[in-house]
């Protein structure tokens, strides 16, 4: 395998309401971000996730382009995904050898429509839409078999928005109210829902030489791969996650001490069942940013899970971490990332 590392992250400042900004305009500012940090001004691959029912338009990862100066014509693709899986892309790309760079972003406006609905488009036409379950129910679901305590619960609430209130690229919620928290859908409250949140992110990976060249400590991919389990929620278990546990031992996280891990857990009870599956001890750090909990700009936040990692890497605050993204409804489909010094 080539040697291929994360050399720059940006992110924006998210919001939980539209600030009038094209998808463009909000791109812009992190892809500066990272050429700056890098100094490279154009990349031997571009790949990019999205998603149409987002922005209400079909190919809108074709506008955003507007913001890469894609002339004279540079080699890009896209997945209609969290952009995690535009980074696995890039790194597939560059396991080729004949590009040494690669640039990845994701972007996503949640405000602008009822994401409760937008999200259950991507179930089954035939025998899932027809329920009219949305993501909040099929969470309460998982809630329900995992059957967590409530104040187990709580703290993750609690620390998650704490962290995030540390962050200064996440949403500053508050303390979260438990005496009269509405319940959302039983039995998750409304602090257990992640905020409705617009942002974007960008990663620049470099292969070889160049990683050392363009970044003094980089972090290096050492193991990732992703798993997908059956759409249908009647044919698993979901109180635990089989594709996050098989994604977890192929990519290696079990081979080193893991002092912090980025996970994708949009609701508390999705951080129990993937410190399970990935098998995390108990002094393993989990979501330092606050993680989707206090920011989830839909797209991009398994993204920011993999550039969060990164970053504590290049700062050399953690010699080694893991990140995870998910897609697809109760953690069906996983992709775990192992960084390294």
């Amino acid at each position: 395998m080539r040697e291929v590392a994360i050399v720059a992250f940006a992110q924006t400042h998210h919001t939980d309401h539209d600030t009038g900004l094209t998808e463009p305009e909000l791109i812009l500012p992190v892809i500066d971000a990272v050429k700056e940090r890098t100094g490279l001004d154009r990349f031997g691959f571009t790949c990019s996730g999205s998603c149409d029912y987002l922005a209400g338009a079909p190919f809108s990862f074709v506008s955003a382009l507007d913001a890469l100066a894609a002339w004279p014509p540079i080699s890009e693709s896209h997945v209609e995904m969290d952009a995690a899986w535009a980074l696995y892309e890039a790194w597939v790309r560059l396991q080729h050898g004949d590009v040494d760079s690669a640039l990845v972003y994701g972007f996503g406006k949640s405000s602008l429509g009822d994401l409760r609905t937008i999200m259950t488009l991507q179930l089954d036409p035939y025998y899932l839409a027809p329920l009219g379950l949305d993501q909040l129910s099929y969470a309460a679901l998982q809630a329900s078999a995992v059957g967590a305590d409530r104040k187990e619960l709580d703290e993750i609430v609690r620390r998650s928005r704490a962290d995030g209130r540390d962050n200064p690229y996440a949403l500053d919620l508050p303390e979260p109210e438990t005496a009269d928290d509405p319940v959302a859908v039983q039995p998750l409250h409304a602090r257990d829902v992640p905020p409705i949140t617009d942002g974007a992110a960008a990663i620049v990976l470099a292969a070889g030489d160049l990683a050392r060249q363009l970044c003094p400590d980089p972090a290096y991919i050492k193991g990732i791969a992703h798993r997908i389990e059956p759409h249908y929620l009647g044919m698993r278990n979901l109180a635990r996650s089989a594709s996050a546990a098989d994604a977890g031992r192929a990519a290696g996280v079990g081979k080193g001490r893991v002092e912090v891990a980025e996970l994708h857990a949009q609701f508390p009870h999705e951080e129990i069942i993937l410190r399970e599956a990935l098998e995390l001890p108990a002094d393993t750090v989990i979501n330092p940013s606050g993680g989707p909990l206090a920011a989830n700009p839909v797209m991009a936040t398994g993204l920011i899970r993999i550039g969060e990692a990164a970053q504590r890497i290049i700062d050399r605050r953690a010699g080694r971490a893991v990140a995870h993204a998910a897609g697809g409804p109760c953690l069906q489909h996983n992709l775990v990332t192992v960084l390294e010094a």
